[in-house]
């Protein structure tokens, strides 16, 4: 290929232009080239692209231009229907910005069917060049601005589905009936651990149980102590209806109001889920320790359990603290009252020894919604983290760590080398995002120590975040130190887990909502049994890790947008509304800031701002008064009023209080 050509995956900006990163071994190590959107050549978001460099520069940027999209991210788009009249004509006005042209729908095939404010998905057919993409209707979603409609044209655009087809539902009733009551046969295949004292620690409107925990004292200061996964992989087997859509999906989605299952719900909400005083066949990691946490053994395999107890979190809770009013009547309450804790006792030296070890801990405030029947939001509340919570995360931890140190070693054992199982890795940051940071926790005031590489330890980040505890700053600093670092992904190979400082890491505890989970079980379930992986075992990990990565990704971007959305529903009547908040972003243009109430986020332009001329100055983070020398900073404390609430934008718009 030609110096000056460069293929790449492309990324596209509301306003339509696009960035290609040219190669690091390029004369232009790695900088952004940069596209107008007159020579797109109709790229999109995503797609990858072959890309010419242009001779001239623009403000010092490299300019370039698509030559040949190679392959093609979406076709499919969620918009509005805008009828005209006048030009005899049907438009769809895009919901993703980053689609920076209208698109045509043939009116022979909407007229009767759309209305103006009609939501759509659409799939673009035909696309030359100077012209506008035309496009067929797939499905009608209903009416702008109803709950529903909004809800599910987020699920549609992220390429999702609510649905499942109906040989998937059928096949998921099929084993759903099958598999229960539990037969003999089945039973003795696996470890019987029905009378052994087991429940669940979910939130209160949780409609699946995935895990469930077991305590059974053995001796003097010796515990045996369960962790226990739904066995989806007893039901959803390879090839199977089940397994190809569950590949599609890669992973359930949560939003505000609903939860888009990667499983039809005959196996998501019932065989698969723990629920209490059922049998339940699970896939189990059993630890004997004592009460400091120290195991002395370990034991995984197929086994069928009873959880005798579903807790919530905050009854759980309750039971820690002295109160037993929830396992009245329990014959198992004696045992609860002792077991719950222990075992929070041992988390917690857990949870000291994985920071101890460099763990990070990266916890920032989340909020919840409460909608009335029509989907409207009437309060927003912020989640608040038990111990409870702490607790069962620290027993998922420790079951994936020693999943994933099992299966490398078993790995090596088959094969002599490393062959290329599911991981969960999370690689160091890159250096440009850590010193970034530094510079601006440097301008809050706080200091982030660097190699003279520029690098960062985890010991260091976590000093960091103990500086900043309790302080104004301390959430703005923990989501900007979230963001420089890099993504969890799902890969065949091992390189550790960096913000866990595990060297072994994978998924096992969520196999109804996470496709790699499912595989780690298939995969754990082969070593157990002697049966050895193929290379094109390997090779179907590798794409199935890769495509899990890239849904997860939107799956968490589907959530974030139907949280930001229902934070500017519940914004736009409340409009003169004043608020206190604090400085979370600072450009060229205006200030980003997140008001303290329900952690929505906006922005207070400059050019609204009349007591002075602001001009951004990068290095301090701050805009500053070219007249009065007055500066606004990253972090400041403010106070402001709601002037405006875009829902069609997801945006809101404030001004400053004196």
């Amino acid at each position: 290929m030609n110096k000056n050509f460069f293929e790449g995956k492309i990324s596209v900006n509301s306003k339509g232009t696009g960035f290609v990163q040219s190669p690091l071994e390029s004369e232009y190590k790695g900088e952004d080239i940069m596209i107008d959107v007159s020579k797109m050549n109709t790229a999109l978001h995503g797609d990858m692209v072959e890309v010419a460099v242009l001779p001239d520069r623009l403000f010092n940027r490299i300019q370039g231009e698509v030559v040949r999209v190679i392959t093609r991210e979406k076709m499919q788009f969620v918009g509005t229907v805008d009828i005209k009249p006048e030009s005899k004509a049907v438009w769809l006005m895009p919901d993703d910005r980053r689609m920076y042209m209208d698109i045509l729908l043939p009116k022979e095939s909407t007229v009767g069917r759309l209305e103006n404010g009609t939501k759509v998905l659409v799939e673009i057919f035909e696309w030359v060049k100077g012209k506008n993409p035309a496009a067929k209707v797939l499905k009608v979603i209903g009416k702008k601005g109803e709950h529903n409609t909004e809800m599910e044209s987020i699920i549609l655009e992220k390429g999702f589905e609510s649905g499942f087809p109906p040989e998937v539902e059928k096949e998921a009733d099929e084993k759903a009936k099958a598999a229960f009551p539990v037969t003999p046969e089945e039973l003795a295949r696996r470890r019987d651990f029905r009378t052994t004292l087991t429940f669940t620690i979910d939130p209160k409107d949780a409609k699946d149980f995935d895990d469930a925990l077991s305590f059974k004292k053995i001796g003097d200061n010796r515990y045996e102590i369960g962790v226990h996964i739904a066995d989806v992989s007893h039901y959803v087997t390879p090839g199977s209806a089940l397994d190809k859509e569950a590949i599609k999906r890669g992973c359930s989605v949560y939003l505000v109001d609903r939860t888009i299952p990667m499983l039809p719900h005959a196996l998501s909400n019932d065989i698969c889920s723990l629920n209490p005083n059922e049998d339940r066949m699970a896939f189990s990691a059993v630890f004997e320790m004592d009460a400091k946490g120290q195991i002395f053994s370990k034991w995984f395999g197929k086994t069928v359990i009873h959880s005798h107890q579903r807790f919530t979190y905050e009854n759980a809770q309750d039971v820690i603290n002295g109160d037993s009013s929830s396992i009245e009547g329990n014959p198992f309450k004696q045992d609860l009252e002792f077991c719950l804790p222990l075992m929070n006792c041992i988390a917690k030296i857990y949870i000291q020894d994985n920071r101890d070890a460099g763990a990070i801990n990266f916890e920032t405030e989340e909020v919840k919604f409460e909608l009335d029947a029509q989907g409207v939001p009437l309060r927003v509340i912020k989640k608040h983290r038990l111990d409870t919570h702490k607790m069962i995360e620290q027993y998922m931890l420790l079951a994936n760590k020693e999943v994933a140190e099992y299966m490398w070693n078993e790995d090596k054992k088959m094969k002599g080398k490393e062959a290329g199982l599911i991981y969960r890795t999370h690689d160091v940051p890159k250096v440009e995002k850590i010193k970034d940071l530094a510079m601006l926790v440097r301008a809050l005031g706080y200091n982030l120590e660097l190699s003279k590489e520029g690098e960062v330890t985890a010991k260091a980040l976590n000093m960091l975040l103990k500086q900043i505890e309790g302080t104004p700053e301390e959430n703005l600093i923990r989501t900007a130190s979230v963001r420089s670092m890099s993504k969890a992904i799902y890969t065949t190979a091992n390189t550790g887990h960096f913000g866990l400082a595990f060297e072994y890491y994978t998924h096992f505890t969520s196999p109804i909502r996470r496709y790699p989970d499912l595989l780690v079980h298939r995969i754990m379930q082969a070593y157990l049994t002697g049966q050895k992986l193929t290379n094109k075992d390997v090779a179907f990990f590798a794409e199935a890790a890769a495509s899990s990565t890239e849904r997860e990704i939107s799956a968490s971007d589907a959530e974030r947008s139907s949280i930001k959305y229902k934070q500017v529903e519940y914004w736009a009547p409340r409009i003169g509304t004043v608020l206190n908040g604090v400085i979370s972003g600072v450009t060229e243009w205006g200030v980003y800031v997140e008001e303290d109430e329900t952690k929505a986020e906006g922005m207070i332009r400059l050019k609204a701002m009349k007591d002075d001329q602001y001009v951004l100055n990068e290095k301090q983070f701050a805009i500053i008064g070219q007249k009065t020398g007055k500066k606004i900073s990253l972090g400041d404390k403010v106070k402001m009023k709601l002037i405006g609430a875009d829902l069609d934008k997801k945006s809101l718009d404030f001004e400053f209080v004196d």
